[in-house]
């Protein structure tokens, strides 16, 4: 498989504030959801692509997947029962550029979401945007007690490579005590 080109500095701030198409279906096992895409990943219109992300070699490390896939493989989740989407759709820099307004009513749409997808497990990467736009402001990363509508809320850690607070060994551990709660 070929690669896209990387985009240029120019497409990449030319994609502030676009969005890129969630992927999602009915009855997933898992819709993983991120707090927002990063310049990078709407300039391609691939989830997580921004170079130095975690998701994927998280996914991979963790089991969800049994081989390392690429940004550009994104829509091939949907074969092994999971989706991707962002509790905001805009796309900035970073993800302490999006107002607390921004997360909340990202949470509504989210909720809408799931209650038409109706995914068995929502997995938020990112426990300081959840906290926000739950209003759960003493929340921890793992399952939480209160499910949205029938999907049980699991929050994993950021994947960026911005959070230096988890490195790969932390989240592999985590991610995979997701994995086995779904089975």
């Amino acid at each position: 498989m070929s690669l896209p080109q990387k985009p240029t500095k120019a497409e990449i701030q030319a994609a502030y504030g676009t969005t890129i198409p969630d992927i999602i279906a009915p009855h997933l096992q898992v819709l993983f959801c991120g707090i927002n895409p990063s310049l990078y990943s709407a300039a391609v219109g691939h989830h997580f692509a921004r170079p130095g992300n975690r998701f994927w070699r998280s996914l991979h490390v963790a089991g969800f997947t049994d081989r390392l896939f690429s940004p550009f493989e994104d829509r091939d989740l949907l074969q092994l029962g999971y989706g991707l989407t962002n509790i905001a759709d805009r796309a900035t820099a970073t993800a302490d550029q999006l107002t607390h307004a921004e997360l909340i009513a990202g949470q509504q749409s989210l909720a809408t979401k799931v209650e038409r997808y109706q995914p068995r497990y929502l997995a938020i990467l990112g426990i300081s945007a959840y906290r926000t736009a739950f209003k759960r402001p003493k929340a921890i990363v793992g399952r939480q007690d209160e499910p949205l509508h029938s999907a049980t809320i699991w929050v994993l850690p950021n994947p960026s490579g911005l959070n230096a607070h988890y490195q790969i060994d932390d989240l592999k551990r985590v991610y995979r005590e997701l994995l086995l709660a779904v089975g």
